[in-house]
């Protein structure tokens, strides 16, 4: 009997949204508490900033360019590589995937992907690499039409409840102060998703024998939009007593003033000249804003932080019932992150600063292998994942992993890590790639724009969505910050001649690491 692998990601979830990692809001004891006994990364990064491209690189352990899942619209490879097939073939490991999935995109009323027809025929049997698979998303229905496993077993149970949620991708206001994707969600605490995703966790976990090795991707769809918690929940985080984010720059002077010095879609986001077509509902605009909205949003936000880490003890101690407890690893982190009102903003897109790219990242080893706890400040990603797992495991990583395990203690061996963008929409055509060094700098180059230029959404949308959306960048614009006195990146240094042979150095090592890109390029199937 070896180590036990507990996998748990959350959805959107911002770097400084747990106590141990700098939140001073959500109540996280649990992941708190595996901060304190075991391994902290204070500078995780992810290799793409929304969902599809970073679960791709969690599955396969490769970096976007090479499993080429480079948008939400575009599906991760039928035959793409799985951590959790080399777990069970290598080390004969049970697995199981349970929650959020996202490796296809979602629009799909066609059924033209295996992980949405699997939903819709009540399929949990093996898929990518998952002996079991129950999948859950952020609403349970759409259209009146129950949406994942999740939806199908509220529309058996407890059908008053399939359209309680709030409508996915649409900006229509709600709540209580009309915030966009806000809703006081009437559906009981028990029935909601998060405790769902955990309870299916558990039934996986008492399948099991005792003396059976396991890997269990345990993937919460909150806090992603809809921001829509049990209503029953909200007196934890009373909206109208928060302040605006640390990252909010406090006015719309002081935001314009900042977004000046950033390239274009920057400020024309700001203003709704500029639509982010890839990060958000289309019928968002950042100039109805207001700050309460904000803070009803972070708040609903950091009640439904405070849910995942509920169930999530509740999942440990199914685990400590079992005898498991003193040979289960547990790795916590998140696909991306969410502006959450740092530079006026909400949702997330092509802007690449530490509110998107920066990772909540705790290891808690096994007790049994004796790792000593620690704080670790070298960069890390998340394609460095899937080489962890293996290290757990005893195995060697596969050869098609690009990344290596986890540091567990600082001892130098990480200079870099690299984080990409590329446009879905032909409309935008943007390109951009960063890297962030262990010296504390973020650098982005924006590649030259091929607004325009067909991706294959354009066989789905039509030819308006080719129309040039009136930002384009010629190959010479990009970000630079000093994250040691400028965290919040309100300072681009790109331009600043004092800055230019740094800036030239860290483009040089950007490139110098970059892998090889997919070719040809994987065609863009659906919006999302």
């Amino acid at each position: 009997m070896g180590r036990k692998i507990l996998f748990i990601t959350a959805d959107q979830q911002r770097h400084d949204a747990l106590g141990c990692t700098g939140g001073t809001v959500a109540r996280t004891p649990v992941a708190d508490g595996w901060a304190r006994t075991g391994l902290r990364y204070r500078r995780a990064y992810n290799q793409n900033t929304v969902c599809m491209p970073a679960r791709s690189t969690m599955l396969t352990g490769q970096y976007v360019r090479t499993h080429g899942v480079y948008a939400n619209g575009v599906a991760l490879p039928t035959g793409a590589p799985s951590v959790a097939a080399y777990l069970a073939e290598r080390a004969g490991y049970r697995t199981a995937l349970c929650g959020k999935a996202h490796f296809e995109p979602n629009f799909d009323p066609q059924l033209r992907f295996e992980e949405n027809a699997r939903q819709r025929r009540g399929d949990t049997g093996a898929w990518r690499g998952f002996e079991r698979a129950v999948h859950a998303t952020h609403i349970a229905a759409f259209m009146g039409r129950p949406v994942g496993h999740y939806g199908a077993w509220l529309k058996a149970n407890h059908p008053e409840h399939l359209e309680s949620f709030a409508p996915l991708l649409d900006a229509h206001g709600g709540g209580d102060s009309g915030a966009p994707e806000t809703k006081n969600n009437p559906i009981p605490r028990q029935w909601y998703h998060t405790d769902w995703v955990a309870d299916r966790a558990i039934e996986f976990l008492d399948s099991l024998a005792a003396d059976e090795d396991w890997f269990v991707w345990l993937s919460f769809p909150d806090p992603h939009h809809p921001w829509d918690p049990p209503a029953s929940e909200l007196h934890r985080v009373p909206w109208r007593d928060l302040d605006l984010p640390p990252g909010h720059p406090g006015s719309d002077e002081k935001i314009r003033a900042v977004l000046a010095q950033k390239p274009a879609h920057w400020l024309a986001y700001y203003e709704g000249r500029w639509q982010n077509a890839e990060g958000g509902p289309p019928n968002f605009r950042v100039p109805a804003l207001t700050h309460d909205n904000l803070r009803e949003i972070n708040a609903k936000t950091h009640v439904m932080n405070e849910l995942i880490d509920e169930a999530c003890g509740r999942v440990m101690q199914r685990i400590a019932a079992r005898g498991w407890a003193a040979d289960t690893d547990v790795l916590y982190t998140a696909d991306h992150g969410e502006m959450q009102g740092d530079f006026g903003f909400i949702y997330k897109g092509p802007f690449h600063v530490d509110a998107l790219m920066r990772l909540p990242c705790i290891w808690r080893p096994a007790p049994s292998a004796g790792v000593a706890p620690a704080a670790i400040e070298q960069p890390v990603g998340q394609v460095d994942l899937a080489p962890t797992f293996c290290a757990i495991a005893g195995i060697p990583p596969a050869p098609w992993m690009q990344g290596a395990p986890l540091p567990t203690s600082e001892d130098g061996s990480r200079e870099r890590v690299l984080c990409e963008w590329d446009s879905q929409t032909p409309s935008h055509g943007m390109h951009l790639r960063s890297i962030v060094h262990r010296d504390g700098w973020l650098l982005t180059r924006y590649e030259p724009s091929t607004d325009g230029q067909p991706t294959g959404l354009e066989r789905m949308l039509g030819a308006f969505c080719m129309t040039p959306c009136g930002i384009h960048y010629d190959g010479s614009e990009g970000e630079l910050y000093n994250l040691r006195e400028d965290p919040h990146q309100w300072r681009n240094l790109w331009d600043d001649p004092g800055h230019r042979a740094i800036r030239a150095d860290l483009v040089a090592d950007l490139y110098d690491h970059l892998p090889a890109e997919r070719a040809p390029r994987l065609l863009v199937d659906a919006p999302a």
